[in-house]
């Protein structure tokens, strides 16, 4: 009987860079492009990709040796996805890349991942929209772009310029809105002070906001956990789960905190592996929780929004990122009155053999 080789799956990473149509701004500071790297599978004549994209100074694994770490998962990409996702604990980013790649590969197609009603074109997902920081003449514009496009949820970046004019924003939304037409979420990204920030969320609270993301830096557990007990509205963890890797961990952290919400980014959190144990832990101790893009590229945009769909959370998620960038790739992904659509007439514009030669 003749022997026949085993067919060894091919990995490949490819550096890409996203290009902001407008600097987008956050407490700390402004974007004007954002690097990714595509992971791709080959086998058996078929393609898989993922996306492992980080962003610079608040990823864990924004690291000087995070291209060898890929180029040590492609050499070693024949361990297969379990024995990868934990070997690159460290690395949650490239976690998920592996996670999305191997799906890819084993699907039918490279970007139909889990087929649902959302991918039928069937159903939805509600989204909220994002308002960038800047001066207060075009974070109001943006607000009225976003009010005329029909989000009922929108959430502002909020810390970078002066608190009074940020609370004449919040006033002017609700002159025009009530909590029930629009609701509000605000994101301090850890810009308000130790010792202010509870006055700064009592006086935010007066426009009956949803909820503050983050509004002190991360590490700060004690403070964070005086404020949950104390805010008059709801606190939400977002920079405040990255870099907090087991289980056991992430369990401690919920209870010395207890935040109302906590806010899912698969690339920041080990993908969707690392993003079902905090919902899990969540529901333990009856915190809320939704998902949001770290601002990938429509690839992983794609598979985040796929699998949030599968989770059955009906408030906003934070999904609306993919027309951010002047050079991403168009797909099925579609924003309509305030809602993620998957447009089935709307066909990738992706093509595997352009990779190879950015």
């Amino acid at each position: 009987m003749p022997l026949v080789a085993k067919i060894h799956m091919k990995a490949t990473y490819h550096k890409y860079s996203l290009q902001f149509k407008l600097p987008s701004g956050t407490s700390r500071g402004v974007m004007t492009e954002k690097e990714t790297w595509f992971l791709v599978l080959e086998k058996d004549g078929k393609k898989g990709i993922g996306e492992c994209g980080i962003l610079r100074g608040l990823s864990v694994d924004d690291r000087p040796d995070y291209e060898e770490k890929l180029q040590w998962t492609c050499a070693n990409i024949d361990l297969g996805k379990d024995q990868l996702w934990e070997a690159l604990i460290e690395f949650p980013s490239i976690q998920f890349g592996v996670e999305m790649a191997f799906l890819s590969l084993q699907s039918e197609t490279p970007f139909l991942l889990f087929p649902s009603e959302f991918t039928e074109g069937v159903k939805s997902i509600l989204i909220n929209g994002l308002v960038w920081m800047g001066e207060a003449a075009f974070m109001k514009q943006q607000i009225e772009e976003k009010l005329a496009q029909g989000f009922a949820c929108v959430k502002l970046k909020i810390g970078a310029i002066d608190f009074d004019k940020e609370l004449g924003l919040l006033r002017y939304i609700r002159q025009h809105f009530t909590p029930e037409q629009v609701e509000i979420r605000v994101d301090a990204n850890g810009a308000f002070g130790l010792d202010t920030a509870l006055d700064k969320i009592v006086q935010l609270s007066e426009f009956k906001i949803h909820s503050i993301e983050q509004p002190i830096q991360k590490n700060n557990t004690d403070r964070m956990s005086d404020l949950c007990k104390t805010t008059p509205l709801p606190i939400a963890l977002d920079e405040e789960l990255i870099g907090v890797f087991t289980i056991q961990e992430k369990e401690l952290l919920l209870q010395k905190i207890r935040p109302q919400y906590i806010i899912l980014k698969p690339s920041f959190i080990g993908g969707f592996r690392g993003t079902q144990e905090w919902i899990l832990l969540a529901k333990k101790h009856q915190i809320g929780w939704w998902i949001t893009s770290a601002l990938e590229s429509n690839i992983g945009l794609n598979a985040i929004a796929q699998w949030t769909f599968l989770q059955h959370n009906l408030m906003p998620q934070g999904l609306g990122t993919g027309a951010l960038y002047t050079n991403n790739f168009d797909c099925p992904l579609d924003v309509s009155q305030g809602q993620l659509w998957y447009k089935k007439a709307n066909e990738w514009q992706f093509n595997f053999e352009e990779l190879s030669i950015l």
